[in-house]
């Protein structure tokens, strides 16, 4: 995706309830979380908001992604949905990242950070997916990840092992989200694990945008 194309478009889908109790302009902020989700580190967003005249810490932009509370929305009906988890680092221990995506639009409809991966952890993910959205008949297309097809299996969902067609598009969401972590040396640094989840999840509802 161009550069250009990441840092325009509407911000109709950042709710700023929070922005009564913040002295910055609505629409200051609005750009900041865009630009910031959109590829700009939290030092390269605060210099574009000196040019705008405005001056902001590290600190202000990342509290406003995090007030802005971002989650994909719900209510989707997929034919097919692509799952898989991949390894973050937060300071110095791993987790995971799963992630669902519907391939015919690439909009990811739930991802979640957990500290482990296992078949109870994959059957927690895909029972959260099942109360956002109506997959009851969608085709499930997996890796050969043994916790995601045990809790396929265990909660009874039709599934393909599949290495690429359709399950490119976990594997788009999975490298951009690598390319934005690469701005922080590839990690989090500094928080803990549910700050870097409201991080992760604001950056799908930009990356359904887009």
């Amino acid at each position: 995706m161009p550069e250009s194309d990441r840092l325009t478009g509407s911000t109709e889908w950042i709710d700023l309830d929070f922005v009564e109790r913040e002295r910055t302009p609505r629409e200051i902020i609005e750009k900041g979380i865009r630009h910031h989700l959109a590829g700009l580190s939290l030092s390269n967003t605060v210099i574009l908001l000196e040019e705008l005249g405005v001056s902001r810490s590290r600190v202000a932009v990342h509290n406003w992604v995090q007030k802005a509370d971002l989650q994909p929305a719900d209510g989707e009906s997929p034919d097919r949905v692509a799952v898989d988890q991949k390894a973050i680092r937060i300071n110095d221990e791993q987790y995971w990242l799963y992630a669902a995506v519907d391939p015919e639009t690439n909009r990811i409809l739930h991802s979640r950070l957990f500290p482990t991966y296992t078949i109870p952890i994959a059957r927690e993910f895909l029972t959260e997916l099942a109360k956002k959205h109506d997959v009851e008949d969608a085709l499930f297309l997996v890796d050969d990840a043994d916790d995601l097809i045990g809790g396929l299996r265990r909660e009874n969902y039709s599934y393909r092992v599949e290495q690429h067609g359709f399950r490119n598009s976990v594997e788009r969401v999975f490298r951009e989200v690598q390319r934005r972590t690469s701005s922080f040396s590839n990690c989090f640094s500094h928080v803990d694990p549910p700050t870097a989840e409201t991080w992760l999840q604001a950056h799908a509802v930009w990356w359904n945008h887009a």
